[in-house]
């Protein structure tokens, strides 16, 4: 017994040291520390330090403390990637850039957590909208997306309809769509429906005017089909 009670005493140390509690989870955690309230790219780790990840923390934007997951804004990244690379996330923290389905399901599991998207369209016009309730479900269950609790900032509510949809890539088809497969319909990927109200990882357009205006980055409650010059989407825990 005594034994025991000795193994156990020096495995303690390396049983914890894995863990460090001080690692920032997400941007929320991140902001609670006044040296690191400056909207910039930090380092968080969604499955403790086993999981390191470059992320946009915005400490701006309606009381600030947001893990940035997506951002359009000069089309520098080839956004019609697959399943794999949707999972794990690819692109530019400062730019343009995907954080990885994997990732936002660990942030927001069993945290409460609300969604902002933000746009702008060629002209300068800025709008957005605020979902108080965001979390997706595991891989195994297609990383379904559940949102409610819209505040309409001007853009209107072009995501709703993805509500209980899950995740497509052109390689992996889990939308409602009986003809064909939305994402590649749609140059991009998302939690399709039959298809979508907003298409924010397509195809990005110089300009409010393309011909593939139906595979462009939109945001159909505010602009139609005409493309936008940004979009990015954003998370917070509510506590």
């Amino acid at each position: 017994m005594k034994l025991v009670s000795v193994v156990v005493l020096l495995l303690a140390p390396m049983l914890t040291s894995c863990y460090p509690p001080d690692l920032p989870k997400d941007c929320s955690d991140i902001s609670s520390n006044p040296n690191t309230r400056t909207s910039r790219v930090y380092t968080i780790y969604p499955i403790r330090s086993t999981s390191p990840v470059q992320v946009y923390c915005d400490m701006d934007s309606e009381g600030g403390r947001w893990t940035v997951f997506q951002t359009r804004m000069d089309g520098t990244v080839n956004f019609y990637q697959g399943w794999d690379q949707y999972k794990t996330g690819f692109g530019n923290p400062a730019g343009e850039y995907w954080l990885g389905l994997e990732n936002i399901y660990q942030l927001t599991l069993n945290r409460p957590s609300e969604l902002l998207v933000q746009m702008e369209d060629f002209v300068g016009n800025k709008a957005f909208a605020l979902y108080t309730s965001f979390f997706i479900d595991a891989e195994c269950n297609g990383y379904k997306l559940n949102v409610s609790g819209f505040f309409n900032g001007g853009a209107g509510d072009s995501l709703s309809v993805s509500n209980g949809m899950k995740f497509s890539t052109f390689d992996r088809d889990q939308d409602t769509w009986y003809w064909n497969n939305c994402a590649i319909q749609s140059l991009g990927a998302f939690w399709y429906n039959g298809c979508y109200s907003t298409n924010p990882n397509g195809l990005y357009s110089w300009g409010s005017n393309s011909p593939l205006y139906y595979a462009v980055v939109n945001w159909q409650s505010w602009k139609g089909n005409t493309p936008l010059k940004f979009i990015s989407m954003k998370i917070r825990p509510l506590v």
